[in-house]
């Protein structure tokens, strides 16, 4: 997420890492003529990230990616947080059209909810970006302009509406965040996703085969071959995104009804 104002350095009342993201901040025109540009620099942090993650980015190797010294880089970003600000906001970029067939609060909200996941299942070290503050750089207030707009006629309130954005865009990041480490855990010990699954389905099972009047509910569980199905679908499975979405979806229909009769 952006930072908010605090520690503002220029007249405009915003952080350096606002004022950059939109364009507000001046460069100083003195030294030798820059052989970078803010674009190279982001884009060479974001390549970074998305092979060994966003913990491995930093001033040093971004500058060694361009092939420049790292105080360079301070002409354009005053910080490693600045560029980690710019970053989200180049990868997740400006959110596409909503198609004109996409009517109702629903079915708008939902095609929010999966463009979301597609960004950042594509970007994957942006679901573990801190979130510092809330959403403050140019994509970040497009799509919540979308969000918002598509609870036009929910009837909710405007306060509510935004609670809603939260709660939508909070299951969406941790569904990816859950499969994300769930696939690089696996991975990384060479496993296949679902034959990991399977090896747990039956690690499970002997654990608690021995006190099935302890674990009563894993016993059921287990006897239905639930966890069988998951290994089976493997980590890639989109059951839980569809199952957690529609129930999410149904909680705030309730919500639109309830503020509807009201």
């Amino acid at each position: 997420m952006a930072e908010a104002a605090d520690g503002a350095a220029g007249g405009t009342g915003l952080s350096p890492s606002l004022e950059t993201a939109w364009g507000l901040r001046e460069r100083s025109p003195k030294g030798p003529k820059p052989g970078l540009t803010l674009d190279r620099i982001v884009d060479a942090g974001i390549s970074i990230a998305a092979a060994d993650g966003i913990g491995a980015v930093s001033m040093g190797k971004v500058a060694k990616a361009l092939g420049a010294s790292p105080m360079s880089l301070y002409r354009y970003v005053s910080s490693r947080d600045e560029l980690y600000v710019l970053m989200q906001d180049a990868a997740t970029g400006a959110p596409p059209a909503m198609p004109a067939d996409v009517t109702g609060w629903r079915a708008r909200l939902e095609w929010w909810a999966r463009a979301q996941r597609e960004v950042l299942r594509g970007n994957l070290w942006l679901v573990r970006v801190p979130v510092t503050s809330p959403p403050a750089t140019p994509c970040q207030l497009e799509w919540m302009e979308q969000g918002l707009a598509a609870l036009d006629d929910s009837g909710l309130e405007e306060g509510w509406k935004l609670s809603v954005l939260m709660l939508v865009s909070g299951f969406v990041r941790s569904d990816v965040a859950l499969m994300a480490d769930l696939d690089a855990g696996m991975r990384e010990r060479g496993q296949d996703p679902g034959e990991a699954m399977r090896r747990y389905a039956r690690t499970v099972d002997a654990l608690t085969s021995s006190e099935p009047e302890r674990f009563p509910a894993l016993r059921r569980l287990l006897g239905a071959g639930v966890l069988d199905v998951a290994g089976a679908e493997g980590a890639e499975s989109d059951f839980d995104f569809e199952f957690g979405i529609a129930r999410v979806l149904d909680g705030i229909a309730v919500l639109v009804d309830n503020s509807s009769g009201s």
